[in-house]
């Protein structure tokens, strides 16, 4: 492959680092309305009142809505294809407030400051109502957080709303509890995985226009155009044919702008006035009233023979979902389907589930989707397991890891078509020199090195839901023109896609143009999440380049007067097979153009029936202060199996970027609540997020299996590189300490208290 497999620079790359105006602000025009939204105070309450009187008197307020103003029409801010598996819980505006951050009323006006005074003069009157800030105490809770009598599920999800239960569901292959009674060891344990926030760099922002036509025009930062299209249509209660959406640039989204955050409140501004509409969230909103992480508590039961041969698994995952239902039913999911899998030999294995409702900020969609969670979980128990059974973990894991060519039940019964994971773990162990360094060795100073180790898997979209479309032009002059309806959030995919398009067409990068998403022009894509872009849109991509192949290849021979039979295309010139004569694909493009044959355009889709899975195994060397049980990260290492590598160099930028991530989760992340359910750490001030400083020296490589229903041999890489530092730096711990830290952060309070315990 001469361009497919190359660390190419993004095609954006030059646009970014000059500054140039490309992201959503940067093109929002002057006379735009600034939008704010006044928000709620208490974690549960109604509103009686609002008087609105005195604010609307500050000069330059255009209007404040309320729910008075607001349509009744229920919806879901879930991303997702239609139906939506998420309950359509919301409304814009509500008389019930749910969590502090919660809108109470959206006012707009023609400057920020007259906007802010505004948000000051309102005067609301509600009634507290009892909370759930616990969400361990959701279920059969006297409060019932959605009481309404229009709350609406497009399909069973295992949904008791008056039981505060989201969703539930139970997943059983095998006899668990004859299995367990066969193994000589059983451990059993409960993690704890926190709210976590996306704590992208641009945060949420939207602006609004109506266009010549009356049509509702949105330009935003958006992982999703289309389902935005859809969710807005539905929620202002208008056609979807009225409305229009463009995605600029992305400064990062990590799943958070996989949910419509801000464009409804300047959409609704634009409705009720006709006149633009704008709003940026700050930082302190992005974290108190967007979607975080969602909290989980899961509890494992594993049980192997003394040989260290996993039999049975059993996991129960209780989910928070916060005061809405956004991809609640799904992540949870992904808690079990994408961890059990790995150890698929395992004779009988049970998932079971609740999604609950709580009194704090609905939880969303963040990279690893509910598999970073379990993979915690699971993780963390094997390496349990193997330290009962005095095993070293990469050795358990290395007799009970999943191959290709087995049918994997909790995987949705999918075949395991490609594997190398068994690769990555050899490798990573050689990387980190594992068998000179495991368990642990004692520095001599107070400080102990160890390493710990974990291994995971994802998905590559979500098969037979997941759908993507690719138009591919020919024009005059002989470039190409890629139109995508996948959003780039920064990870790179019109990039890559480009990549595929020139190694298809045997063309130059530079030959090509690849557009932005604009619902209006752009074919039709659910949108850059599930990790689906590679491998859906990529397959998309190839099957439109061989339409377009055959097409220059007709009209070539037709140029030539031969038939199609007598000629082949090299990428830069149709030619007669005998030699005898050839025209360029330039001279092609400008002789169609000037009415000597048809136009060359090809548009085609693609929704796979499989989600191969990608594989990686992290392992991470710590070094840990005794007394105080601190720890410092000296080497992380990741191997990653994601099929044939497109663009090494920008796949080995998302690995490193999502070990930081999961670095994060594993050691700082935490969001948390007071006593009346508002969240303490809503800036970077209190809410830390690893510097470079603090994940010491990542080492990514690869080991390449080929996916044969992948374009070229992919599968993703996105989300599965954010799942092992949790489980591998907790075992890194339990290697230097002796003491198991099952609920994340692992803080350096934690190590030193369980340590003193222990030592008790």
């Amino acid at each position: 492959m001469k361009i497919v497999n190359k660390g190419i620079a993004k095609v954006d790359a030059m646009a970014l680092v000059t500054g140039k105006p490309v992201y959503t602000e940067d093109l929002a025009p002057k006379e735009c309305l600034v939008v704010k939204v006044l928000r709620s105070p208490h974690a549960h309450a109604k509103i009686l009142e609002i008087n609105k009187d005195v604010a609307m008197k500050v000069p330059g307020i255009e209007c404040i809505l309320t729910y008075e103003d607001a349509p009744k029409s229920r919806f879901t801010m879930a991303g997702q294809s239609y139906p939506e598996p998420s309950p359509y819980d919301r409304l814009i505006l509500d008389n019930v407030v749910r969590y502090v951050g919660d809108p109470v009323a959206i006012v707009a006006g023609e400057n920020e400051k007259a906007v802010k005074k505004a948000m000051k003069l309102i005067k609301v009157k509600y009634e507290k109502l009892d909370a759930i800030l616990n969400f361990e105490e959701a279920i059969d809770n006297k409060v019932i957080i959605h009481n309404e009598e229009d709350y609406h599920v497009n399909f069973p999800i295992g949904n008791e709303v008056k039981r505060n239960i989201c969703a539930s569901d139970t997943f059983e292959n095998g006899d668990v509890e004859k299995e367990f009674k066969n193994c000589d060891v059983v451990i059993e344990e409960t993690y704890h995985t926190k709210a976590n926030a996306q704590a992208m760099m641009e945060t949420f922002r939207t602006f609004t226009h109506l266009d010549v036509y009356g049509r509702l025009n949105i330009v935003s930062a958006t992982q999703i155009p289309f389902h935005v299209r859809r969710i807005l249509a539905n929620a202002l209660d208008i056609p979807k044919s009225k409305v229009r959406v463009i995605k600029p640039r992305i400064g990062g989204g990590f799943g958070a702008k996989q949910t419509v955050v801000s464009e409804i409140f300047p959409a609704l501004v634009t409705m009720k006035t006709g006149k633009p509409a704008l709003m940026i969230f700050d930082r302190e909103e992005t974290f108190r009233a967007s979607t975080s992480r969602h909290e989980m508590k899961i509890k494992v039961k594993l049980g192997a023979d003394k040989n260290g041969i996993i039999k049975a698994i059993d996991m129960y995952t209780l989910s928070n979902t916060g005061a809405y239902g956004e991809h609640g039913p799904t992540t949870v999911a992904l808690s079990g389907h994408k961890s059990m899998p790995l150890y698929n030999r395992a004779k009988a294995i049970r998932f079971k589930y609740d999604v609950v409702y709580s009194n704090t900020m609905s939880a969303g969609a963040f990279r690893g989707y509910g598999a970073t969670q379990g993979c915690f979980a699971l993780e963390s128990a094997v390496n349990e397991l193997a330290a009962r059974l005095k095993m070293d973990p990469t050795v358990i894991r290395a007799i009970n890891m999943v191959k290709a060519g087995e049918v994997m039940p909790a995987y949705y019964d999918e075949l395991l078509r490609s594997c190398a994971l068994d690769k990555c773990l050899e490798k990573g162990k050689k990387l980190i020199g594992w068998d000179e360094k495991y368990p642990c060795k004692d520095m001599g100073n107070g400080k102990v090195r160890s390493v710990g180790v974990a291994m995971t898997m994802q998905g590559s979209g979500i098969s037979n839901v997941d759908i993507a479309s690719v138009e591919v032009k020919l024009n005059d002059d002989g470039f190409y023109t890629l139109n995508i309806g996948a959003a780039d959030m920064g990870t790179g995919c019109d990039t890559i896609l480009s990549q595929m398009l020139a190694e298809s067409l045997e063309c130059e990068m530079s030959d090509i143009v690849v557009n932005g998403v604009d619902t209006d022009q752009s074919p039709y894509d659910t949108g850059s999440y599930a990790s689906s872009t590679t491998y859906v849109t990529g397959m998309a991509l190839l099957k439109t380049c061989d339409k377009i192949r055959e097409q220059i290849i007709q009209e070539g021979a037709k140029a030539l007067d031969l038939s199609i039979e007598e000629v082949d295309f090299d990428g830069k010139k149709v030619f007669a097979l005998d030699g005898s004569n050839e025209i360029s694909r330039r001279d092609l493009a400008y002789k169609i153009a000037g009415g000597s044959g048809r136009c060359i355009s090809a548009l085609e889709s693609h929704s796979s029936p499989y989600s191969p899975p990608p594989f990686m195994v992290g392992l991470v060397e710590i070094e840990l202060d005794k007394e105080t049980g601190n720890i410092e990260i000296i080497n992380y290492v990741g191997v990653v199996d994601c099929g044939t590598v497109i663009n090494p160099a920008l796949a080995k930028i998302q690995a490193e970027g999502g070990i930081a991530q999961g670095i994060g989760m594993a050691l700082y992340e935490d969001i948390t609540y007071d006593a009346n359910g508002k969240m303490k750490n809503s800036s970077f001030m209190q809410y830390k997020i690893p510097t470079r400083l603090d994940v010491g020296t990542i080492t990514v490589d690869f080991e390449s299996s080929y996916e044969e229903t992948g374009p070229f041999g992919a599968k993703s890489i996105g989300e599965v590189v954010i799942n092992t530092p949790s489980p591998a730096l907790a075992n890194a711990v339990y290697n230097a300490s002796g003491v198991n830290i099952r609920t994340l952060p692992i803080t350096a309070e934690k190590i030193a208290l369980a340590m003193l315990k222990k030592d008790i």
